[in-house]
């Protein structure tokens, strides 16, 4: 059954919501992922095993966001073409955006393996702990066409409207996950890599099974053999669109792996607290991540419409939501942050200070809200230039003050949440002036 909608008509801040809440739903999923990982590998194989997953979420991140950009070039530019009423050329942008999304795919696939050791031990990982860290990186990464194959099927059935079909199949592959990292892990005792391998699967399984029905019940992606050939202009559009995205993801786990060899630099403990305050955060920020693709369909779909005006309320929709959820976690986590961290690891001393952690960006939610629905938005009209901008300031940010802030005698480890926090407010500052200044309104793939 086809659940494609046109958001060109309608209440926006109904089709903001009802757009969003399949989308959270599903983040929510994916994340169980890393959450199922993190207390599996936690409770059963203990802290330092812990540290050692850790060690490579950054970098891990790095290498799917290339791909992960691309998808989001692709829903972009398949969104104007549906919101314009384009089927022909809308049908061209989902094949060859397929063909660039598989070739990105295996290349990076190809090229990380064989990069993770090394990479790990220029990031300063312990010693004791780089032996797992490299086993866990190289299934993980090893699988990084699996995650390509998703987030492309994704962000075209997202363009045309579509955000609950990929949830049914999400759904099925988070409860898999769940059953195979405990039969690995715990049953097959594989230890670490168990846990690698049962999140490579699952994110297989979803990927081919959301893609073949997909295209099976969806007309308007339904492809004909005139459909089926390379374009070298739309193979190019699709590159165009999606490697700024690309590369400012790029740059974002670049900054992210830096913060990460300095959070190394403290010892297990620290690496641990890290470790639990992202795996939660990374589940919180779900929220603003559906905003952030809500918003970009929603733009998408309007300004191919030749809706500007309903496009700029979307935004404004949007932003009202992300900060009365901003409010509502800091709240929760300043009376539960050390009930909320238990669940994922029992040292008392990792407990405390990933507690701690949790309030202080959760302080700076409102600005990371901003940060999505305004990306969303800029993205949505075409602006993915934009994207590089974004990627640097969070560079500058994020590597500058955690060098600064870490050195600091009575602010020491703190520094590393504390950098977190300011690099939102910055670069949340940076996204509202480039949405002011009005340049997006120049960048329209449908013409």
């Amino acid at each position: 059954m086809s659940r494609i909608t046109d958001m060109t008509q309608g209440s926006e801040m109904r089709h903001i919501i009802m757009f969003s809440l399949p989308l959270l739903a599903g983040n929510l999923l994916q994340q169980t992922y890393n959450i199922v990982d993190t207390m599996v590998v936690g409770r059963y194989l203990g802290d330092d095993a812990l540290a050692a997953v850790g060690a490579t979420g950054s970098i891990t991140y790095l290498f799917y966001t290339l791909c992960i950009g691309l998808s989001v070039g692709a829903g972009i530019i398949a969104a104007q073409y549906f919101g314009a009423g384009k089927q022909k050329a809308l049908r061209s942008a989902v094949y060859n955006s397929a063909l660039v999304t598989a070739i990105f795919g295996i290349v990076i696939s190809l090229l990380s393996v064989p990069a993770a050791r090394p990479i790990l031990e220029l990031l300063n990982v312990p010693h004791r702990l780089i032996g797992d860290s490299a086993s866990y990186m190289q299934i993980a990464c090893g699988g990084t066409l699996a995650v390509a194959a998703y987030n492309w099927i994704n962000a075209i059935m997202r363009a045309l409207g579509d955000s609950k079909t990929p949830l049914i199949f999400l759904g099925a592959a988070s409860l898999l996950n769940a059953l195979l990292d405990l039969l690995f892990v715990v049953v097959f005792k594989f230890g670490i890599t168990g846990a690698a391998w049962a999140t490579v699967l699952t994110q297989a399984l979803s990927a081919i099974s959301c893609i073949v029905y997909c295209f099976a019940v969806s007309g308007e992606i339904k492809l004909t053999a005139d459909d089926l050939h390379a374009d070298k202009d739309m193979m190019s559009r699709c590159v165009k669109t999606g490697v700024p995205i690309a590369i400012q993801n790029g740059l974002i786990s670049i900054s992210m792996v830096a913060l990460q060899r300095v959070t190394n630099g403290f010892g297990e403990t620290v690496m641990a607290a890290y470790t639990v305050s992202m795996r939660i955060e990374q589940f919180v920020q779900q929220p603003f991540s559906s905003l952030n693709a809500a918003v970009s369909t929603f733009t998408g779909q309007n300004i191919g419409a030749g809706k500007e005006k309903r496009a700029q309320n979307g935004l404004r929709c949007a932003i009202k939501i992300s900060v009365i959820f901003s409010v509502v976690v800091l709240i929760l986590f300043t009376l539960f942050g050390g009930a909320i961290t238990s669940w994922f690891v029992s040292g008392k001393n990792v407990i405390s200070i990933s507690a701690k952690a949790l309030i202080i960006t959760s302080f700076f939610y409102w600005s990371l809200g901003i940060i999505h629905t305004t990306r969303g938005f800029l993205n949505g009209a075409g602006d993915t230039n934009y994207a590089l901008v974004n990627g640097m300031a969070e560079v500058i940010c994020r590597i500058g003050l955690s060098l600064v802030l870490t050195r600091i005698a009575f602010i020491g480890f703190w520094g590393i949440w504390l950098t977190t926090a300011a690099t939102w407010f910055v670069t949340a500052m940076v996204s509202l002036m480039r949405y002011k200044g009005g340049k997006w309104r120049l960048h329209s793939i449908v013409k």
